[in-house]
């Protein structure tokens, strides 16, 4: 996936002959006039709004701009004095918890539930900088990163290629549990007695558990061959350390318990759906400029980057390749266009918003509010596996990394902000076109164009050296046509 994000994010200065859209500030920093491509409607112009400096111009997609952490960056406004998130990353304390090798008797369950990965993918250390940085161009109305080159997305395939979660099964529709219910919860399922029950609920102040009392229930219990109470400690355990993971950093919800009540029947979950729902719900969270913590599971996060920007930040020392895990990487699979669901949680799941991730032309997506129209999440979610020609129909195969319509920038550089802050001067903005999208009638220059710009940034050149002015030159020449 390095490819994808060497292709897309360098970009030429040529101009776009046949269509241009260029963006002129004035004083105040607004964008009232636009150049319109030849034979479009007046009428489209006039329902478009000036919108915000830098974009999006067309406020029509991303409704909520106005209270992103994105639109206070360009004025030069942070969070706070700590620009980055609190992310906490529970990789350390799992890896001292997690034994070496589970008893037989809880090893069988385990693995039947359909999370035994999850003891051994957790990120050691978290980039807080790395993370940061792109939730800064997550946005809620398409679920999806607004990079400089095109919108991308965290995907089902990428759950169960990085995480190795399953990701057909069924959505989880839970009960309210008061205090009450959580004592009872605790005694019948954890085996505790109605006084340690209380006693700890009451010190959570709520309908909780807390993560260290459910290691010690799964040490004592383990110890005393409790298998039963041992393995639902256990993998409450796990799940809240990992996929579940709230900004409490140190509590679970004692309703999830209800998810092991029986363990041999845990394993019809979708798993994978539950951890990219609720990514997916702390992602937008942490997008507006009023938060200052990311929940969810960072790990997920973080090691998508790296498969998708490889040369971005740095990664832990702990991190595999999906591919070197018994799942490659090409392995694709074929999802519907629609929604997903995870307790009371409903996003919307919208492939068709980066297309290029499964190796098709990007198209101008449908809006993203019409999948939101399903009546029946639950019966949907049943076909969720047959083809997505609906998706796919309208594309063809990319040909290279970046493949996308023609129109399709033009369009999101008017309803995004591909860039976070202003560039140095007030000078015409226009679209960029990629090195690499010399079209297929030119495969030698485009071959050229690439072999120059890897050698550059593996020499980390820059255009005003001398020394490689010459290669510089070659570039531009390439890349022209």
């Amino acid at each position: 996936m390095g490819l994808l994000f060497k292709a897309l994010s360098n970009r030429s200065g040529n101009k776009e002959k046949k269509k241009r859209l260029i963006r002129r500030r004035g004083a105040d920093g607004q964008s009232p006039v636009r150049t319109l491509d030849r034979g479009a409607s007046s009428s489209t112009a006039a329902a478009e709004s000036a919108g915000y400096p830098g974009g999006p111009y067309d406020t029509s997609l991303l409704v909520k701009y106005e209270h992103y952490v994105a639109r206070h960056i360009w004025f030069g406004e942070e969070r706070g004095p700590k620009k980055e998130l609190k992310v906490a990353g529970h990789g350390l304390k799992l890896a001292s918890r997690v034994p070496l090798a589970l008893p037989p008797q809880m090893e069988s369950w385990v693995s039947r539930s359909g999370l035994s990965s999850l003891q051994r993918t957790s990120l050691n250390k978290i980039d807080t900088n790395l993370v940061s940085a792109f939730v800064e161009r997550w946005h809620l109305e398409t679920y999806s990163f607004h990079m400089p080159f095109g919108e991308m997305s965290i995907t089902l395939d990428d759950v169960a290629c990085l995480l190795h979660l399953p990701i057909r099964g069924i959505f989880w529709s839970p009960q309210d549990v008061t205090e009450e219910l959580a004592v009872e919860l605790a005694v019948d399922y954890l085996g505790v007695s109605q006084g340690q029950a209380q006693s700890h609920v009451r010190s959570c102040r709520g309908s909780y558990y807390k993560l260290e009392w459910l290691y010690d229930l799964f040490v004592h219990h383990r110890a005393a061959s409790s298998w039963a109470y041992a393995t639902r400690a256990y993998l409450l355990m796990l799940v809240d350390s990992t996929i579940f993971a709230d900004k409490t950093f140190t509590l679970i919800e004692a309703r999830y318990l209800l998810l092991f009540r029986d363990l041999d029947g845990c394993s019809g979950y979708s798993w994978g759906a539950a951890a990219l729902v609720t990514l997916y719900r702390y992602l937008g969270d942490a997008s507006m400029y009023s938060c200052k913590q990311l929940g969810g599971y960072p790990t997920l996060l973080q090691c998508w980057i790296h498969e998708y920007f490889p040369t971005v930040g740095k990664r832990g020392e702990n991190w595999k390749p999906a591919d070197n895990c018994g799942l490659p990487r090409a392995m694709r699979w074929s999802y519907r266009q629609g929604v997903l669901k995870w307790g009371e949680t409903v996003v919307p799941y919208l492939p068709d918003r980066c297309l290029r991730q499964f190796g098709y032309r990007q198209y101008v997506p449908s809006s993203p509010l019409d999948c939101m129209m399903a009546t029946d999440i639950d019966v949907d979610w049943i076909s969720y596996h047959q083809s997505v020609i609906a998706v796919i129909g309208s594309s063809t195969v990319a040909t290279t990394p970046s493949d996308a319509v023609d129109g399709y920038l033009e369009w999101y550089y008017c309803v995004s902000h591909p860039r976070l802050v202003p560039p140095h001067r007030d000078a015409p903005r226009e679209v960029p076109v990629p090195v690499y999208d010399v079209g297929s009638s030119d495969p030698d220059w485009a071959r050229v164009s690439t072999l120059i710009h890897r050698y550059l940034r593996q020499v980390n050149a820059e255009e005003e050296d001398p020394q490689f002015s010459d290669l510089f030159e070659a570039l531009h020449i390439s890349c022209s046509h």
